[in-house]
């Protein structure tokens, strides 16, 4: 039976999606990898143009909260920004919780081509990050 992670962000706009896309790819075989958010932001049409350009759909993604997912048991969390750990609902609390920060994307403002470079380093940091030291450490859970 396969585990189950959640990648949590503030608004499950970016960050979060781009981890589940990453990590349904790299740890699929192992976990069943889902995403939320502490609120709905939408999502990010410069993150699904990152993520379809790395030959990852996420185009059939939505924006959600923990409460549009049921009542999952997780058995791990991981928090990509710094405001979902610090929220962290207390229920969650009884998986394994990992925090991994990163700069959100949808904050910088610039040229269209400006956005794309940021959300892009963002996108390999995360990518980069699931299949190399997020999955050495699951491989010891």
């Amino acid at each position: 039976m396969k585990k189950r992670l959640l990648f949590l962000c503030t608004g499950n706009s970016c960050r979060s999606q781009m981890a589940e896309g990453y990590g349904k790819l790299y740890l699929g075989d192992k976990y069943d990898v889902y995403s939320a958010g502490i609120e709905k932001h939408g999502l990010n049409p410069y993150m699904v143009k990152v993520m379809t350009a790395d030959n990852v759909d996420v185009s059939s993604h939505y924006s959600k909260t923990l409460q549009d997912l049921g009542n999952i048991d997780f058995d791990v969390v991981v928090t990509v920004c710094g405001h979902a750990n610090e929220t962290c609902p207390m229920y969650l609390k009884e998986a394994k919780i990992i925090h991994k920060g990163f700069d959100d994307p949808a904050k910088f403002e610039g040229s269209e081509e400006e956005n794309v470079k940021v959300f892009i380093k963002v996108r390999d940091e995360i990518k980069d990050y699931i299949k190399g030291e997020l999955k050495n450490l699951l491989e010891e859970f």
